[in-house]
């Protein structure tokens, strides 16, 4: 059997949101992390821009992706209230390229937007990437080292969501994705079983479908990112199957 090589690291945060399709004043949170989400926070530790849209690209295909969702945490719905100024409309339409621009105009042409924000409370999830193909943008050891020293403050989907606990990346040698998940362990232990249950855990993966467990369903996500600038994303498969808890989880 050979032996692949897989990047896996933890996330705990007191809130964390994973944007799923938005419409009007409703901004829902998905059930775990999007690889949008999480190849921006992998982006952040290496200190790429968001406008370095070519690299951004490159980090997204380079590599596959998988979430174990070791605890999905208490949904918070937050009411949210903004400040914005007026668009205008015809040749008066204007655009503001930061948010410090939108709210240093006059006091009396901004209004205020009403909307919901979902976030996830103490959710814990397990990330693994590998390479995607033979030769990946960077080593797995880069993105290891980069997550222990990043570059850009990290978060969960939204600025307001810090992370509450180092990362804690490990590369783990394993014949397959199901392995290496059930051999990685974290020292924190201890706290995240204080927050964990008894039952067992789903895991969502990229590739290929057979990776050891049974029940294996496929379903099509909208989480690719295609432009950071214009806020772009594509589709692509996710298989999801039920996976037994170990005394290390």
């Amino acid at each position: 059997m050979v032996m692949k090589d897989f990047l896996i690291f933890r996330i705990h945060g007191v809130m964390a949101s994973w944007g799923d399709i938005a419409v009007g004043e409703f901004r829902p949170t998905f059930d775990h992390p999007s690889k949008s989400a999480i190849m921006g926070m992998v982006a952040a530790a290496l200190g790429i821009h968001r406008d370095e849209e070519e690299r951004l690209r490159e980090l997204g295909a380079g590599y596959r992706m998988a979430v174990r969702i070791d605890e999905p945490g208490i949904l918070l719905r937050d009411y949210h209230t903004a400040q914005v100024p007026s668009s205008g409309k015809g040749r008066n339409k204007r655009s503001f390229p930061t948010r410090r621009a939108e709210i240093s105009v006059p006091k009396e042409d901004l209004n205020t937007i009403l909307s919901s924000r979902d976030y996830h409370c103490d959710a814990v999830y397990t990330i693994c990437l590998w390479s995607n193909g033979p030769t990946p943008p960077y080593p797995l050891a880069d993105l290891k080292e980069h997550l222990e020293h990043p570059a850009f403050t990290l978060y969960l989907g939204r600025k307001s969501c810090p992370l509450s606990l180092p990362l804690q990346p490990q590369i783990i040698q394993g014949e397959s994705l199901a392995v290496a998940l059930s051999t990685v362990a974290f020292n924190d232990a201890p706290f995240i079983a204080s927050l964990t249950t008894t039952r067992d855990t789903r895991i969502f993966w990229e590739g290929d479908a057979d990776i050891g467990l049974s029940s294996v369903h496929t379903v099509q996500r909208r989480d690719d990112s295609l432009s950071r600038k214009r806020w772009q994303f594509g589709n692509r498969l996710e298989h999801f199957a039920t996976m037994k808890k170990h005394a290390g989880m």
